[in-house]
């Protein structure tokens, strides 16, 4: 591990910039909060689970970036407002916000009771509007900003999983609404829709579907599974200054994953063709550690890093 994050950003890209992350304390959202504090920002994360969000501040701020953090259930309306009024009341203002948070687990639409449903409703869309909200009321209607959503593969329909399905897509019309919205204030929204990455979220789901997760690869034409540091990469670049006349749009991070079709036989592409500099894996984040599930069958591990 090298010490510290090899981005491809600029040093100092965010010097001075607050730049709120849910879900930070795993996960895509951790890489992100590493990869924002490591070109200079302020990185204020939010989370239900008090300890990893203290985790991942440590590594930051040992790192030599600057972080704090909040506990906050972005599905509670006031603590979402009380929290964003703490961020603004600390810093002056906000930046940028990744609405990162959410979660999901594996059902056939049947027998999704309405309180799963809701629940899954309430993390991936519900809380998500409530974060964005208060970051525009709070400070961005009034000093502008950028705003990326997390959203997924969910085109072509999310099978096992109708409830995430539903509310990722409800998020990518919030986000085309709100970039129109909130555009004469100097706002821009955009969303990023990650296909099979190699997350620290493929261990929340049951054993079971172990020997299922490790082989997803396959069926990505890129022929392996997305890194953290590559999902996000594209939420930095949406953040950024390079990014100022883009709104309203869904970055797919996903290896050409939706284009995939019947009749074209395998998908993946060969090992050798993975290793071609174009679309040779980009392993930015030095802290990086493979999804556990992995390490219940070796020969895989090649293709998730």
């Amino acid at each position: 591990m090298t010490a510290h994050y090899r981005s491809v950003f600029r040093p100092g890209l965010f010097a001075g910039q607050v730049v709120v992350v849910t879900g930070g304390g795993s996960g895509i959202g951790r890489c992100t909060a590493h990869e924002l504090a490591s070109l200079g920002a302020q990185v204020v994360l939010l989370g239900r689970r008090l300890e990893k969000l203290q985790y991942v501040a440590s590594e930051i701020v040992a790192d030599g970036g600057r972080c704090t953090f909040h506990r906050c259930d972005i599905r509670e309306e006031t603590q979402v407002q009380d929290v964003v009024q703490a961020i603004v009341v600390a810093h002056g203002r906000i930046h940028g916000l990744v609405n990162n948070a959410g979660g999901q687990f594996i059902s056939p639409a049947e027998s999704i009771t309405a309180r799963g449903w809701e629940a899954v409703v309430a993390t991936n869309l519900t809380g998500g509007f409530f974060m964005a909200r208060e970051c525009f009321v709070q400070s961005m209607q009034a000093h502008g900003g950028a705003i990326v959503n997390m959203v997924a593969d969910i085109w072509g329909s999310m099978p096992g999983m109708a409830h995430s399905g539903a509310a990722r897509a409800g998020m990518v019309s919030f986000t085309e609404t709100t970039a129109l919205e909130w555009a004469r204030y100097g706002v821009r929204v955009n969303a990023v829709a990650p296909g099979y990455i190699a997350s620290s979220g493929m261990d929340h789901y049951p054993p079971d579907q172990g020997p299922r997760l490790r082989a997803m690869h396959a069926t990505v034409p890129a022929g392996r599974f997305g890194t953290e540091a590559e999902a996000a990469a594209g939420i930095v670049f949406l953040l950024s200054p390079a990014a100022s006349f883009i709104s309203g749009t869904v970055l797919r991070i996903d290896g050409a994953r939706p284009q995939v079709r019947m009749g074209w036989g395998q998908a993946a592409a060969p090992a050798e063709v993975q290793q071609r500099e174009a679309v040779r894996p980009f392993d930015g984040f030095h802290r990086y550690q493979p999804p556990r599930v992995f390490a219940q069958q070796p020969d895989l591990e090649e293709g998730a890093e």
